[in-house]
């Protein structure tokens, strides 16, 4: 274990501290005295305010539940209901018309639009994987999923069956998108002229290849006759590359379990690898080690002959977390431990200042800005806090102001509703807004927990609310002035097997007017991108325009249950879904240390779990409980018929530890009991304060284990 370092008052982690000294200081040509004595006062600024702002949302719960108890069995009148938000604060009045100032934004941020990716920091080679999932195989994304409506690929090598359908897929994909003048795609021989309807969608070539645009989105034709699959096809198409991860954001928080100062600094030094260009990941493949970087700018001769030169990479944000929790990596002259969001601010944007510096061997942004994702901030104080703190922030570094970027995650309630004020309170340096239905899920259970027992999980999908805030903030982006200079985005496809179903539903997204939406793999960002060549998001964006946006009161109806009475089996059936994929999720948190990962829900499915589906899971089964549709008994029930069914489903895994049996012995199972029976008393109904604390006892019981042996 390291120890500390007195910095300016600070203990730092001595690993973390010479890592910055040395690997981010260093290279900027900052001096480190400086930095820390610097550092130190914004923290001493910023920390007490931040308490205040979480104190604030402790109040405002207490005075809402309070509401609803006294209000408990009467229906509730809207009316009455906004005015009392209103009275204690939760309402702010809506701004006056405003249009953000952002500048020096990339494009694909601004005026293009595709899939974005998320990934989790600590994981490098899948880090790598996003970054270079700006380009993507359309060919292989079919030829490996089921989203071709075709028989399976049959082992045993190339399936010249499988292959002659995904080539007739290619070439229906292409007469959609790049039409021919009296012709189809089936007939060019790949030697004569390309008659292009639209002559202007052909925009560069290279030896081998032919490059065309359309709706800001690339793609390249592969030509090669002499390839396997090249050499069945009439024209030699041998793939269709697809533009296609447009942005990514590298994770730092809901899709990771970084608790202490070893799993801090492995994230950020995962983002430096990233900002230098030079982060490399090596694996076991067939038997061989491969190693993965990141992958080059495209070169490509312009029409006119010129070069053409197109990112190789995807655009990245960085995810910071939020502004709860606390991290024990530096601790304050007091022996707390230092708010983890403002730690994040400084040091992901000092490893961001290598980029702006021009330091890498690769570039990011190309505009000179640095892009941090910040999420689960309630209201618009609490934005204002992190623009102050980001200016702080760029004043301590030597930044220009607004050079730090910030995309506003609209997913908890209080955002939501004020979401036109919460814009306003960074105008000048807000460059997306998006939509996490998750998390904005778990706080509506939270918020509105004493106010009755709430509908099925599976139901509130479905419920009012959501749709009103889907539109509305879609709405409340185009009117903030978002189009051409920021990004409006959509939630996450969490079925990464299912891309028949992805193909289907999320094209969705697109219609609404947004311009990005999150997908679980560089394989769903590559077929997700032929959505954005089916519609085209900005001719969208002038009819949502004139749409009526929902009104406020649709966005706080509470998906109650009132006078739903459900069967023994209704109930059990919801808790054993809740339980599974709580414990599920859990097991791998507290145990390896996985924030994010493909689990396999009740009926064997797998899903991307996050932090935002346990906290609705565990949020769930509390509102039930409190008000008695299910007893502690039931819960207890699921929970221990359920962690042996995880057990089963975990078989496989050499380092999997089993619950069932061991209901005191393992960490995990008590986690989840705690995330529901202490539920309630949660901060917002966020999962991460006892996640935290059990995954810090875990790894300290196996560190005694590991010094024994």
């Amino acid at each position: 274990m390291n120890g500390r370092i007195e910095r300016s008052g600070l203990q730092v982690d001595l690993g973390l501290s010479t890592f910055i000294d040395s690997e981010v200081l260093a290279p900027l040509g900052l001096e480190a005295d400086a930095f820390w004595q610097g550092f130190a006062a914004l923290v001493a600024r910023f920390s007490p305010v931040n308490r205040a702002l979480l104190a604030k949302r402790d109040d405002l719960q207490v005075q809402i539940d309070a509401w609803h108890r006294d209000r408990r069995g009467k229906p509730l009148d809207a009316a009455e209901y906004r005015a009392f938000l209103t009275q204690i604060g939760y309402l702010v009045p809506e701004p006056t018309p405003f249009a953000i100032g952002t500048q020096n934004v990339d494009p694909e941020i601004a005026t293009m639009a595709g899939p974005q990716l998320v990934v989790p920091a600590l994981n490098d080679r899948f880090v790598l994987n996003a970054a270079n999932a700006r380009w993507g195989s359309l060919y292989d994304a079919w030829y490996g999923t089921d989203a071709l409506d075709a028989a399976p690929a049959r082992p045993g090598g190339y399936d010249t069956e499988r292959g002659a359908a995904v080539m007739r897929a290619g070439r229906a994909f292409l007469d959609a998108t790049f039409p021919l003048k009296d012709m189809s795609w089936s007939d060019w021989d790949g030697d004569s002229a390309l008659p292009l309807h639209d002559v202007t969608q052909y925009v560069g070539n290279k030896t081998g290849g032919i490059l065309l645009k359309n709706n800001g989105l690339h793609v390249e034709l592969v030509l090669d006759r002499a390839h396997p699959v090249g050499k069945d096809d009439k024209a030699g198409i041998a793939d269709i590359v697809m533009e296609a991860a447009l942005t990514a954001i590298v994770d730092l928080e809901d899709s990771i379990a970084a608790v202490d100062a070893e799993d801090k600094l492995a994230a950020y030094r995962n983002w430096l690898g990233l900002m230098r260009g030079d982060l490399e990941a090596s694996f076991q493949k067939g038997g061989r080690t491969m190693t993965r970087a990141l992958e080059a700018d495209r070169e490509w001769t312009a029409l006119d002959g010129g070069a053409l030169s197109l990112p190789g990479r995807s655009l990245l944000f960085v995810r910071n977390v939020g502004h709860l929790m606390t991290n024990p990596a530096i601790l304050l002259p007091d022996g707390s431990e230092i708010p983890e969001g403002v730690m994040d601010a400084v040091l992901t944007s000092a490893i961001g200042a290598h980029d702006v510096r021009g330091l890498g061997r690769l570039a990011n942004s190309r505009t000179g800005s640095i892009y941090i994702v910040k999420p689960k901030m309630h209201g618009p104080e609490e934005v204002a806090f992190t623009n102050g703190l980001f200016d702080a922030v760029e004043d301590l570094l030597g930044l220009a102001r607004h050079t730090v970027k910030v995309g506003v995650m609209d997913e908890e309630r209080r955002t939501s509703a004020n979401l036109a004020a919460c814009i306003g309170a960074v105008r000048d340096r807000v460059v997306f807004i998006n939509t996490g239905f998750l998390d904005r899920t778990g706080d509506e259970i939270h918020t509105s927990m004493q106010a009755g027992a709430m509908i099925r999980k599976g139901a509130i999908k479905g419920s009012g609310w959501i749709a009103a805030y889907e539109k509305r903030n879609v709405c409340t982006g185009l009117a903030s002035g978002f189009s051409g200079k920021a990004q409006i985005g959509k939630g996450m496809w969490a079925a990464p097997d299912m891309m028949h179903d992805m193909m289907e539903q999320k094209i969705a997204h697109p219609r609404t007017g947004a311009n990005t939406a999150w997908v679980p793999s560089p394989t769903a960002a590559t077929l997700h991108a032929m959505h954005y060549h089916q519609v085209n998001v900005f001719d969208v964006r002038r009819d949502v325009a004139k749409e009526a946006t929902p009104s406020l009161d649709a966005l706080l109806a509470i998906p109650l249950a009132e006078g739903t009475n459900w069967s023994e089996a209704e109930v059990r059936e919801e808790l054993d879904n809740n339980a599974q994929g709580l414990l599920g999720y859990v097991v791998r948190w507290i145990d390896q240390g996985v924030g994010c990962s493909k689990v396999p829900d009740i009926n064997d499915v797998g899903l991307m779990e996050d932090r935002a589906t346990l906290r609705i899971s565990s949020q769930h089964i509390a509102n039930w409980l409190l008000h008695g549709v299910c007893s502690t008994e039931q819960v207890m029930d699921s929970l221990k018929r359920m962690a042996a069914k995880v057990d089963a489903q975990n078989a496989g895994d050499p380092l999997y530890e089993p619950m069932a049996g061991r209901w005191e012995e393992s960490f995990a199972f008590r986690a989840a009991s705690d995330l529901v029976f202490n539920g309630i008393e949660q901060p917002n109904g966020y999962t991460e304060p006892l996640l935290h604390a059990w995954r810090l006892k875990k790894k300290a019981a196996s560190a005694r284990v590991d010094e024994l042996a």
